[in-house]
């Protein structure tokens, strides 16, 4: 039935592609501690910055939103909170908080994915417990159309056998060590997402249980870069991959791969993007200035000051709008219109480019 269980075979069964992939990331493991030694205070503006877009993102994915000028006060702040999305994004950052705490010592067990799930969902009646009722997973499409996406494992006895499986194969191939642990990792989510354990916040968990796992790893990218930001950014193929992975799962007819690789790609991407930042992060001064230029650079087409606010969050609207006029001056931007609803775009000399002159 499960992906995992393919991977106790042989590590022969490894797609090029997915090989590929590993080797990828083998080389950018290879450079992280160089990356890590750099000045403090440039990897604390990341970190900050990281622990904001990780907490927002994995809820917007799920419909849960807060207030743009809530974020800073939610993460950093003890503000009584106004609602039950607050209390999700708030509960969700204290997850984090352990994760990043704890690292590799954090074992993968069932009482700690609970404590997680309690966590990211605060204090909603089945907080931490599996769910009770299997339920389909529906697709909604605009208009009222839907369809069944996916069916997970029932509830009860069904549910609790398979985690304890998947949690017990997880720690037994890491032990082995015949396959990268990257892609156990990718397979115990795909997995995960599947059995579907509790009621909701499935998909929040999974993210902070490959956090986690990726520090079982060695990985420690996302305490720099936000994983969960990759995956909203890339939402779609997430979603057309995990379904694709999941079909013949109950049977164990499934194949992995797709999931896997895409999971690979968002930590492969996430190592590509700390080099540069740290690369190109000058003096700690300039370090929230570098991110919304690289938010600059990853809009496509013209864009608003309150799109780079909601990509920047822990970067005020102030130092924003600095660094407009500062790329406009340069000729990197133009503008069109005033006030809240002037719109900005990238000029011929930058178009093209990923990265920042």
């Amino acid at each position: 039935m499960m992906t995992l269980r393919l991977f106790s075979d042989a590590a022969a069964t490894v797609p090029l592609a997915s090989t590929w992939l590993v080797g990828d990331l083998g080389v950018a493991l290879g450079k992280q501690e160089l990356f890590t030694r750099q000045s403090p205070e440039k990897l604390k503006v990341l970190r900050e910055h990281a622990l904001v877009e990780s907490a927002v993102s994995s809820n917007r994915i799920e419909g849960v939103e807060v207030e743009q000028k809530r974020v800073a006060t939610l993460m950093f702040g003890s503000p009584v909170l106004k609602d039950r999305d607050e209390e999700e994004v708030r509960g969700y950052r204290a997850a984090l908080d352990l994760i990043h705490r704890e690292g590799a010592s954090l074992a993968v067990t069932e009482l700690n994915i609970c404590q997680l799930h309690q966590l990211a969902r605060g204090e909603i009646w089945d907080a931490g417990k599996y769910k009770q009722k299997a339920e389909p997973i529906i697709e909604r499409f605009p208009g009222g159309r839907s369809r069944v996406r996916f069916m997970p494992v029932e509830a009860g006895p069904a549910t609790e056998a398979a985690m304890a499986e998947l949690v017990e194969r997880w720690n037994n191939l890491l032990r082995d060590q015949r396959v990268n642990p990257l892609i156990i990792l990718a397979g115990f989510s795909l997995d995960f997402l599947c059995i579907h354990p509790f009621r909701d916040g499935n998909g929040r968990v999974s993210r902070l249980l490959m956090l986690q796992q990726a520090y079982h790893a060695g990985a420690e990218v996302g305490r720099y870069i936000s994983l969960e930001r990759l995956i909203e950014q890339n939402k779609q193929r997430y979603y057309e991959t995990l379904e694709q992975s999941s079909q013949g799962w109950h049977e164990g007819r499934h194949n992995p791969w797709p999931f896997v690789n895409y999971v690979l790609w968002v930590l492969k991407e996430a190592y590509k993007e700390f080099e540069q930042r740290v690369g190109e992060i000058g003096e700690p001064f300039g370090a929230k200035a570098e991110l919304v230029r690289q938010a600059i650079y990853r809009q496509q087409g013209s864009f608003r000051v309150a799109d780079l606010e909601r990509a920047c969050p822990t970067v005020g609207r102030d130092w924003i709008r600095n660094i407009l006029r500062q790329m406009k001056a340069a000729g990197e931007l133009r503008s069109f219109g005033h006030g809240a609803g002037a719109r900005w775009e990238r000029t011929a000399l930058n178009k093209g480019s990923g990265t920042p002159k």
